[in-house]
């Protein structure tokens, strides 16, 4: 078979705003679902079969970050691998429309909405991307709004002016440079979550098997699995997935929390139940997570919020960070989970 060469691959100029196009196939079994939140979102709803049938989702179903690796595997294979990707500086939504059950048949459609050469780098271009993950009613099961980086085939000397002026963004507070209360340990109602309530969820060290080890089955991109590679990408060396920094987020979170709700039981308290989240906002990977790094990660209620239509929940919303043992803020998100109520809300 002949090898591609770069001029072969998808370039910044050969994204067409507008046109929907459709890749990957993939069939969800048990044990991938079972496998996946064993290591990181180890809810039961995600484990066990009889306890998820009486739960909120009525069954068996997948993280919802086990849907995102997902599908980022079937752009991996069926699109990045093909193309000269540089990498995503992060998503700014994600949604969880429809439990991804066992069986599932998934496949996954991409348009893009804009697309522009970056100033700072007339080689790179930036196209925000929506993706949808359908099951195999047709439903969308998943949306994604996201950011993608090209090469550009043919840069310009000198960089496009963007138009107009350009926006600043503000500059990401380090959570770790804010104080506020810890989450309460007696209770975990909806009602007795505080606004600015922060906690630090521990932290994790990145190794080379392991970085590889995800991105062989999730993100097969050549920079999260061969050195070589790596150092001529953007990132320079070896580095993780962003996925796989954020499923470590996840499975932090997760064991925050039942090391709370352990506490509660044994003091002879009822526990609230948590779950599932309809998705998390502004995801951004600020640097890469190189080997050897070790990131921290520490979160904050930033708001609480009442829905009408579930009276018997109530909607957590928090910013979490991570950041490495230089103190460099590497990964943030805005997470949202349904949270049981003491009592139901009453207009």
């Amino acid at each position: 078979m002949q090898q591609k060469t770069s001029s072969d691959l998808l370039h910044y100029e050969d994204i067409t705003v507008g046109e929907t196009v459709p890749f990957g196939r993939k069939r969800v079994t048990k044990d991938e679902i079972v496998a996946f939140a064993r290591a990181y979102d180890p809810q039961l709803f995600h484990l066990d079969e009889e306890v998820a049938k009486q739960s909120i989702v009525g069954g068996l179903c997948a993280s919802g970050f086990h849907s995102c690796a997902i599908l980022m595997r079937m752009l991996a294979d069926e699109v990045l691998n093909k193309a000269t990707s540089l990498g995503s500086p992060g998503m700014d939504e994600v949604k969880w429309l429809k439990p991804v059950r066992p069986g599932d048949d998934l496949t996954a459609r991409y348009t893009c909405t804009s697309k522009r050469v970056l100033g700072s780098r007339p080689n790179v271009g930036l196209a925000p991307v929506t993706f949808e993950m359908l099951n195999q009613a047709g439903d969308v099961v998943m949306i994604w709004r996201s950011n993608q980086l090209l090469a550009v085939r043919h840069p310009e000397t000198k960089a496009p002016s963007p138009a107009g002026p350009k926006v600043q963004s503000a500059p990401l507070q380090s959570l770790w440079d804010v104080t506020g209360p810890a989450p309460s340990e007696t209770s975990i109602y909806f009602e007795d979550r505080v606004i600015g309530e922060c906690a630090d969820l521990g932290s994790h060290a990145f190794t080379k098997d392991e970085i590889v080890s995800f991105a062989e089955e999730f993100d097969p991109q050549p920079f999260h699995l061969d050195e070589e590679a790596a150092k001529s990408s953007l990132f320079g060396a070896l580095c993780a997935s962003g996925w796989h920094t954020a499923a470590h987020y996840v499975r932090l979170s997760i064991a925050s929390r039942q090391r709370i709700e352990a506490k509660i039981r044994a003091a002879g308290g009822r526990v609230a139940v948590y779950g599932p989240s309809p998705g998390f906002k502004n995801v951004r990977w600020l640097k890469p997570v190189f080997v050897g790094d070790t990131i921290s990660y520490r979160t904050r209620t930033t708001e609480t919020i009442t829905l009408k239509s579930r009276p018997e929940r109530g909607l957590i919303v928090t910013e979490t960070q991570g950041r490495n043992q230089k103190g460099e803020i590497v990964f943030s998100i805005n997470g949202q989970i349904l949270a049981e109520r003491r009592e139901p809300y009453r207009a």
